[in-house]
């Protein structure tokens, strides 16, 4: 695997409630002009301004890829403190990996500074249909002057199934391999690196949650391709980057897991209001584990009823 060298990146903002320094993201350099930027694993809150989630930096010899823009735009001026500690050069593209907020509402910072947004069409309509939700959620959570600013801009350009870009002297691949976290998940292969960005469909350290707009079983699918292509180095939406195996072990070995125990369950007879006996605990070294379990329970039992 790649060495994984980190450091602390301090970030300062000018609105006046959040004014102070805060060590929010967390800077891993993967390769020689690969980094990942990890945040937090609890809940979006005034510190993090929504930036609970990992983002990457490609710095190209033309400039910068940004894989995800932050949840706000005092977020995205987080993001793009910690990329100018990393290089001068400008912010050329930016990748929306999904619909979740941290994916995308950062888009019209960067968008000012001249970027190109690049999203996968469902994404799209995912962003579309959820932004009114996630910017009240977003106000409850990170305050009103966190989410100053903030407006909504969507892609300048959208793709199916697979898009390929060489921005300088870097190959960047983004594809779709279906409904996952969200409807639009995308994961961003970098070949010659053999290092997976991966949004939302990879959780590490911490439990993944299926809610509302999650599919399970297409999500084990898009696991299973973007799996296919054996990165030495898989960066996740959540955690620190880690090699395939533990990817597999907290994400896809727990999709496999509750989708099988949830429809024995239901072939006992079993209802949804019995649904917390289901013995989970094998995952329960994961982060969040506790107030997620009975949740994504639940998804995938609705999700079952519909096949």
């Amino acid at each position: 695997m790649a060495r994984l060298i980190h450091y602390f990146v301090f970030c300062i903002f000018g609105v006046s409630s959040i004014a102070q320094a805060a060590p929010v993201l967390k800077t891993e350099q993967i390769a020689e002009d690969v980094f990942a930027l990890i945040g937090p694993t609890t809940n979006r809150d005034p510190q993090n301004l929504g930036n609970n989630a990992n983002f990457g930096v490609v710095v190209t010899s033309e400039g910068v890829v940004l894989i995800d823009p932050g949840a706000t735009r005092n977020g995205a001026q987080m993001i793009h403190e910690a990329v100018r500690a990393i290089t001068d050069k400008p912010i050329r593209v930016v990748i929306n990996t999904g619909g979740q907020d941290h994916r995308w509402l950062g888009n019209g910072y960067f968008k000012e500074l001249g970027a190109h947004i690049v999203a996968n069409e469902n994404a799209v309509i995912d962003q579309k249909t959820r932004v009114q939700d996630q910017l009240i959620s977003l106000t409850d959570l990170v305050g009103s002057d966190g989410l100053a600013g903030t407006e909504p801009v969507y892609a300048d350009e959208t793709f199916a199934d697979r898009k390929v870009m060489t921005v300088g002297d870097t190959r960047i691949e983004i594809h779709h391999a279906g409904h996952a976290h969200t409807p639009g998940d995308s994961f961003v292969w970098l070949p010659d690196h053999r290092i997976m960005f991966t949004g939302d469909i990879v959780y590490t350290d911490r439990m993944l949650g299926i809610g509302a707009q999650s599919a399970h079983l297409s999500w084990i699918t898009a696991f299973e391709a973007m799996a296919a292509r054996k990165p030495e180095v898989v960066v996740g939406g959540h955690g620190m980057p880690a090699d395939l195996a533990k990817a597999t072990a907290d994400s896809y070995d727990y999709l496999v897991f509750l989708r099988e125990a949830v429809q024995a369950f239901m072939d006992n007879g079993q209802g949804m209001e019995e649904i917390g006996t289901i013995d989970q605990s094998r995952f329960s070294y994961l982060e969040n584990f506790d107030s997620l379990k009975g949740r994504n329970a639940q998804r995938v039992f609705e999700e079952l009823e519909w096949e």
